[in-house]
C-alpha cells in the first residue's frame, strides 16, 4: 500500500470510529469538504501535512496518533 492510500483509509477509519460524515469532519477541521474528498480519492497525489494536522486538530488527536496505526507499517517505497 502507498502512503496516500494509507492516509485515505486512516481518515475513513477515524470517521467511522467517531460516527461522523466527511462533511462534518471538514466543518470540525475548518477545511473545505473538497479538500478532504480530494485526499480520499485520486485527485490528491500528495495529501499535505498541514491538511493532516487540521484533520487531527478537528478530531482532537495528535499527528503521532494519526500515524500510529498498522496501515503505516509496511508502505511501498515512493522512490522506485
Amino acid at each position: 500500500m502507498n502512503a496516500k492510500t494509507a492516509v485515505a483509509r486512516r481518515i475513513h477509519a477515524l470517521c467511522l470510529e467517531r460516527n461522523i460524515a466527511i462533511n462534518a469532519l471538514a466543518n470540525q477541521c475548518g477545511v473545505a469538504p473538497s479538500t478532504i474528498y480530494s485526499m480520499l480519492n485520486t485527485k490528491s497525489k500528495n495529501p499535505g501535512i498541514v491538511s493532516i494536522q487540521k484533520i487531527c486538530d478537528g478530531l482532537e488527536i495528535s499527528v503521532r496518533k494519526f500515524f500510529d496505526d498498522p496501515l503505516f507499517e509496511n508502505l511501498e517505497p515512493e522512490i522506485k
